[in-house]
């Protein structure tokens, strides 16, 4: 499972740098907020990830 929610982080990062960009070109700065926050998600569950997999580590 933790290879899915790693894909799906990177899904969501990369939707969030596609939107923050459309943002600035657009001006449209609910985008560029939006898109900010959805790479920021997708850093937070690649650190909780990262985080279980050194615990599993340590655990075996």
């Amino acid at each position: 499972m933790s290879a899915e929610k790693r894909v799906e982080a990177t899904v969501k990062n990369i939707e969030g740098k596609i939107q923050g960009v459309v943002g600035e070109i657009t001006g449209n700065p609910q985008d560029k907020a939006e898109g900010q926050t959805k790479q920021a998600q997708a850093q937070a569950t690649h650190t909780v990830e990262n985080i279980k997999d050194e615990l599993k580590k340590a655990l075996d």
